[in-house]
C-alpha cells in the first residue's frame, strides 16, 4: 500500500526534527535520488510503489552512480547535494529518511533491500543486522 505524502514528510520531519517539512521533503529527495541509484528491478519497483508518487519517481529517476557507494560515502554524497549540509547533518538526514522508508518497505522488502547494498546500510536504514 502507498504510503501517502503528508504522511511520509511528517515522519521524516518528527524523525529529523526538522523545523518545516521543506526539509524533510529536501532530505527525502535527495536521499531517495541517491538510493534509487543503487537498487535494481523489482526490489526497487516494489518500494517506489510504497512510497508518495512523487517520491517514487525520485526513487525511479536516480541520480547517476558509476559505482556502489559505502555508507561513508553515502553520506558524503548527501552532503554534497544538499546545501550547507556537513557529513554530520547528512547522517542525520539519511537516518531520518532511510528508518520511515524502512519502516514503509517492512521486513521482507527491507531483507532484499539491504541485499542489493554494500555492507553497513543496515545501520543507516536503522534496522541493525546480526553478524
Amino acid at each position: 500500500m502507498r504510503m501517502k505524502w503528508d504522511a511520509f514528510l511528517a515522519a521524516v520531519q518528527e524523525r529529523g526534527e526538522y523545523a518545516t517539512t521543506e526539509e524533510a521533503e529536501r532530505s527525502s529527495r535527495v536521499v531517495l535520488a541517491l538510493l534509487g541509484a543503487h537498487l535494481v528491478g523489482e526490489v526497487r519497483n516494489e518500494l517506489a510503489a510504497r512510497l508518495p508518487e512523487t517520491l517514487a519517481l525520485v526513487l525511479l529517476n536516480p541520480l547517476q552512480s558509476h559505482e556502489p557507494l559505502s555508507p561513508e560515502r553515502f553520506i558524503r554524497a548527501t552532503a554534497a547535494w544538499i546545501e550547507g549540509a556537513t557529513e554530520k547533518t547528512a547522517t542525520w538526514d539519511v537516518s531520518a529518511v532511510l528508518s520511515v522508508v524502512a519502516d514503509v518497505a517492512g521486513d521482507d522488502l527491507m531483507n532484499r533491500i539491504l541485499l542489493q547494498l554494500p555492507a553497513g546500510y543496515d545501520l543507516l536504514f536503522g534496522r541493525p543486522q546480526g553478524n
